[in-house]
């Protein structure tokens, strides 16, 4: 077991925008990385503030309205000065025997990358069935091997400036890690709403991209006998076309993959996840009404640099 105060040669990414309720606590479950850049969008609370407290580089990242986003930017301009990066979004944790999960692996360099399971908390309480457990995510990685993919997305409005469910692409070995990342959001419900209508846009181009065969360049891809993240692509070209989905939705969270075990978090959490796709469908016409583009906009021109400025950069150890 690696002693809890020696630093893990690992960098660690966090995207930020007004996360000063979880902000502390996710810092805190990195402090053990020998390195953390907090990359903000322009924040109007107490997130620099906070950052800089707790020891992390803080970039402003100026958002251009296409790809790439936040954490591909990220991986692309940040002077990470370790081989490993680690991603964290601020309503994560890293546990100790995570970390001690993840020195072990770079001591052994038998892979280049590592996929994560997350231990998802809504309304206090682990949702440990409905289908969200386990959730795999490429997040631990060969910084110079991984990056995430393009689902062609990028002309639609109003979906945030982070990546939203992309994948990491590893072009290397990757492996599965046995210990739980913890995720659970401080924030009041309104947030958890307001988050899910930017990402039902989103949702929306990539059931439009597979329902017209759209999008497979350069992604993980379907395959039905292929990992977790390939089989759910799989199911999900399939999911696209069935009707009442909102319906199937919850009989499929709450009842086929035993959410009522979660108790009253469990109901509420599939009633959303049904709220949730019917938003989905609603922008799905919409976007077809429009011929692919939500509000008619014209696709910007990618302009794959942005502005970098650090507020503040911790020297190296």
């Amino acid at each position: 077991m690696t002693a809890p105060s020696k630093k893990i040669p690992v960098s660690v990414l966090i995207p930020a925008k007004n996360e000063e309720q979880n902000l502390p606590a996710c810092l805190e479950s990195v402090s053990r990385a020998d390195e953390v850049f907090v990359v903000d969008s322009q924040s109007e609370d107490r997130s620099i503030e906070i950052s800089e407290e707790l020891g992390a580089n803080v970039v402003q990242f100026h958002f251009n309205g296409t790809w790439p986003k936040k954490k591909n930017w990220g991986l692309e301009n940040l002077p990470f000065r370790n081989e490993w990066v680690l991603i964290v979004d601020c309503d994560e944790r890293i546990t100790d025997e995570l970390w001690d999960e993840m020195a072990a692996a770079i001591e052994k360099d038998e892979c280049d990358g590592y996929y994560l399971n997350r231990r998802v908390f809504f309304m206090g309480k682990w949702i440990k069935y409905g289908g969200k457990y386990p959730d795999w995510n490429m997040r631990f990685f060969k910084h110079a091997k991984g990056r995430y993919e393009d689902l062609k997305t990028g002309e639609i409005q109003n979906t945030g400036d982070n990546e939203v469910h992309e994948h990491v692409v590893v072009n290397g070995k990757t492996e599965y890690l046995e210990n739980d990342m913890m995720h659970e959001d401080y924030r009041d419900m309104f947030h958890w709403l307001a988050r899910h209508n930017r990402y039902s846009n989103w949702e929306a181009k990539v059931y439009l991209n597979l329902l017209e065969g759209k999008g497979d360049d350069g992604t993980i891809g379907a395959n039905l006998f292929g990992d977790s993240v390939q089989r759910k692509r799989f199911l999900k070209k399939i999911w696209v076309r069935l009707p009442f989905k909102p319906f199937l939705r919850f009989i499929l969270a709450y009842f086929l993959r035993l959410g009522f075990l979660d108790g009253f978090a469990g109901y509420t959490y599939a009633r959303l996840l049904s709220q949730y796709e019917y938003q989905i469908g609603v922008k799905l016409f919409e976007l077809r009404q429009m011929g692919g583009s939500l509000n008619n906009s014209t696709t910007v021109k990618a302009n794959q640099k942005a502005n970098l400025s650090t507020t503040k950069t911790v020297p190296a150890a």
